[in-house]
């Protein structure tokens, strides 16, 4: 899909489709969306960039992420889609010039629709491709924050969830395990998805510097103060990720110790049942040899003898095990 906007107020304005070449080349800013091969062909035409594919925007190396070629800085960041599977990492390329910005992205995103259409930040009421480009870094910042205030709220929920176990019955074994594996299982989402909130986030931070040094000649003034201010948001949310990072393993960590107390109870209780059971086996099994020497045989109360001995050897193990209280 291609969507082309203009800037003669102070909100970008969509251009009808199917854009021209005209059209194209006076777009301060050209989204790309999945694009069919003849639409980037069409745009690299009418605007002159190299547009960047998938393979080129999944690169992980700064130097294929952060270059320039002929005064035009080709820039690639991963950004967060979020579906019934769990959230996974989409490529999205960004080429800027001094008079266009176009931007590829390989999924759809609401962080880029619902900025086309809010008015950018700044004074300037004609802003230009850098300023689309500082306000849509902006606005996938305060996303990733929307994101980690939503994983800490989770995490929350399910930290009262785990040490709730610990506290008060959960109506029976089955459900405990239910629950741990439920547990398990929205740990490992909320992991994946800090993970690709922390892929986000650098990406963002290393493109910042880097349009500030690398555009410095044709850059607004009143770009690097809120390159600078978009920094330490970054900074602190990378922070705030750690934070969460550490807070999940810590729970990661409660939980399988929950699982290994709820096996190793599974283990007691087959433990004792084994030593429990040897003594009366073992009286069951002098009794069961058939020798005629064996002088209860001819107890008239050798039966009851014998089932008192079983009895008395059973309960004698578990009254030792009560009094150590390992039961």
């Amino acid at each position: 899909m291609l969507i082309a906007y203009s800037c003669d107020t102070q909100r970008l304005q969509a251009i009808s489709p199917p854009p021209d070449d005209t059209a194209l080349r006076a777009a301060v800013w050209i989204d790309l969306v999945s694009p069919t091969p003849e639409e980037a062909a069409t745009v690299a035409t009418a605007t002159g960039f190299t547009v960047p594919t998938e393979a080129s925007a999944s690169e992980i190396e700064a130097s294929s992420r952060l270059a320039t070629l002929n005064g035009i800085l080709y820039l690639s960041m991963p950004l967060i889609l979020r579906s019934a599977d769990g959230p996974r990492g989409v490529p999205a390329g960004f080429v800027l010039s001094p008079k266009q910005l176009l931007t590829v992205r390989f999924a759809p995103s609401t962080v880029f629709d619902a900025f086309a259409g809010h008015a950018p930040r700044g004074e300037d009421a004609h802003p230009g491709s850098a300023h689309v480009l500082i306000g849509l870094l902006e606005a996938i910042v305060d996303r990733q924050a929307d994101a980690l205030e939503q994983v800490a709220h989770e995490l929350d929920a399910v930290s009262h969830r785990i040490f709730a176990m610990g506290v008060r019955q959960q109506g029976g074994r089955k459900r405990e395990d239910a629950t741990l594996r439920i547990t398990l299982g929205q740990l490992g989402r909320l992991g994946d998805l800090i993970s690709h909130v922390r892929d986000t986030l650098v990406g963002a931070g290393r493109i910042g510097p880097y349009v500030e040094s690398a555009a410095a000649s044709w850059l607004p003034k009143d770009l690097p103060p809120r390159l600078k201010t978009l920094q330490q948001d970054i900074a602190s949310l990378n922070d705030f990720d750690t934070h969460l990072n550490d807070k999940l393993q810590f729970l990661l960590d409660a939980t399988m110790g929950f699982i290994n107390i709820a096996q190793n109870n599974v283990m007691k209780v087959m433990t004792i049942a084994s030593v429990v059971g040897i003594p009366p086996v073992l009286v069951a099994g002098i009794y069961g040899m058939n020798f005629k020497s064996i002088p209860e045989y001819d107890w008239s109360f050798g039966y009851a003898y014998g089932l008192g001995l079983i009895l008395l050897t059973t309960l004698i193990p578990l009254a030792i095990f009560r009094w150590r209280k390992w039961i």
